[in-house]
């Protein structure tokens, strides 16, 4: 990178976009809705990591009562800090890891913490999720009269090997291409199929804005009736994804060239904020100002549409179970379902309520977003590996290749570690939940509000999104502590129930 002098006055707001200045049509709209892409991926992602493990479930369990639990995990994850996260990029023109190696204390300690935790919680993730594919797989085959000797396991690994293997071979485009094609399909069957079932409009109205209110989880195992926090601790990190995912889109946002990051000086800005902060270079005038907060329309639509499908795909998903399943166990038709690995085979009754050939297509849609879930997130690792490293040891050649081959060594060897062994799907969800999915969005959030105020006043958020970030960080940190209560009784347990058995 060329060397520039630290201080050479105020940089020029970027090009006006054209799109941003035409008036609203039909062609403006669907020019935005084109802009729609890097939050595909964070949508997809968690998509396939709880709304199709964890969500029907507690449908199933508290019928519409709980609706309010993925609007509230929506708003905190899909808009707040995604939004905040990305803007701080999009109006500086600096990545994150920049900036957050500065904070005091040893050098890139925040960054570390995060990594840590994602990748600590990677092994099981994947066998949470490899696990059931493995299950729905081999039951497939068993009602086809084959495979009876083979272990489930057997399958699951083969699903992890090969989304591994393959997702070295795709690019980020094509990625983000693949991700809008799942997203599609999971709003077209899930939302289309759940209309099908007939859910009580009223009833799902009342639990969407019934904040706080706890309903009879009927069908619950005891220890989940007695004690209902750690289902809505669970719950709630799973809808949204894990931390890494919200950190890596700011390197998307910053591959479309949003905001400041699409400036014709980028080099210029990214070593004067390096050396500085984002207030030596940014325009001071009302009318540059004006410029650069139009810039993060792309970042606004990209947010926006990402949120729109989660919460359409999550509601629908809770719905199903509400409208099918609640009913049979309320009436004792139905019992014993989601026990351990059968989520998957159980939640196809929902389909099959609608009718018998839809089951094939409900395989067939679980199958894709698992596995989009699990091809996308060798690049989330990867890229937040090399842009973290990078931002601690600048000096360091961090070829995102070897990181991603390393990457994908060390998920394939955590995961099968934990797929062979003996652990309890709940310990898993547990996990999952306390480390990547609660306490480390968690720490994002707080970074991100620690962003905002890293810009000069003109450039900060507005008022009503700061409370909403502020507050957000405050539920987030609560519902960490109930995950990690629950994760610490949960782990007790389990070395009691091994001590005894020695």
């Amino acid at each position: 990178m060329p060397q520039y002098s630290s201080n050479t006055g105020k940089i020029s707001p970027p090009e006006p976009s054209k799109i941003a200045a035409d008036p609203w049509s039909r062609k403006k709209f669907r020019a935005l809705l084109s802009m729609f892409g890097p939050a595909a991926i964070v949508a997809s992602v968690a998509i396939g990591a709880g709304e199709t493990i964890m969500v029907v479930r507690a449908g199933a369990w508290a019928g519409y009562g709980l609706l309010w639990l993925v609007l509230l995990s929506v708003l905190v994850k899909g808009v707040f800090a995604t939004y905040l996260l990305g803007r701080y990029t999009a109006v500086s023109g600096e990545l994150l890891g920049e900036r957050l190696v500065k904070l005091p204390g040893p050098r890139g300690w925040l960054l570390i913490l995060l990594l840590v935790l994602e990748l600590a919680a990677a092994g099981p993730l994947w066998a949470a999720i490899s696990r059931p594919c493995g299950e729905l797989v081999h039951y497939l085959f068993v009602s086809w009269g084959q495979a009876h000797a083979l272990d489930p396991r057997v399958f699951s690994t083969f699903f992890v090997v090969l989304a591994l293997g393959l997702s070295l071979l795709i690019t980020y485009d094509r990625l983000e291409r693949q991700q809008l094609i799942i997203c599609s399909i999971l709003v077209l069957g899930t939302v289309g199929g759940t209309l099908m079932v007939h859910p009580d409009i009223g009833a799902t109205l009342r639990g969407l804005f019934s904040v706080g209110r706890m309903p009879e989880l009927l069908g619950a195992p005891a220890e989940v009736r007695a004690n209902p926090l750690p289902l809505l601790a669970v719950t709630f990190g799973y809808v949204g994804g894990s931390v890494m995912t919200y950190l890596v889109y700011t390197d998307w946002i910053a591959l479309h060239g949003w905001g400041l990051t699409g400036h014709a000086q980028i080099d210029e800005i990214r070593y004067r904020a390096a050396h500085g902060k984002p207030g030596d270079y940014l325009p001071e005038d009302q009318g540059a100002i004006t410029e650069v907060r139009r810039s993060l329309m792309p970042l606004r639509w990209d947010v926006g549409c990402g949120a729109v499908v989660l919460l359409a795909v999550s509601a629908s998903f809770m719905l199903a179970g509400a409208a099918v399943m609640h009913p049979k166990i309320a009436s004792g038709e139905l019992s014993g379902v989601f026990n351990q690995w059968s989520l998957l085979t159980d939640q196809a009754m929902v389909w099959e309520s609608i009718h018998p050939a839809l089951v094939w297509v409900y395989y067939v849609c679980i199958l894709v977003a698992l596995w989009g879930t699990l091809q996308a997130y060798p690049d989330i690792y990867a890229r937040g590996i090399v842009s973290f490293g990078r931002a601690i040891a600048p000096r360091r050649n961090w070829r995102p290749r070897a990181v991603q081959l390393w990457t994908c060594g060390y998920v394939l060897l955590a995961t099968l570690a934990v797929l062979w062994s003996d652990w309890d799907f709940h310990l898993l969800t547990l996990i999952v939940a306390f480390l990547a999915t609660n306490l480390g969005v968690t720490l994002a959030m707080v970074a991100a509000l620690y962003l905002n105020f890293q810009l000069p006043s003109p450039y900060r958020t507005r008022w009503w999104m700061l409370t909403g970030g502020v507050l957000s960080a405050i539920l987030l940190l609560a519902v960490s502590v109930i995950s990690g209560r629950a994760l610490w009784s949960q782990l007790q347990q389990a070395l009691s129930a091994g001590v005894s058995a020695v």
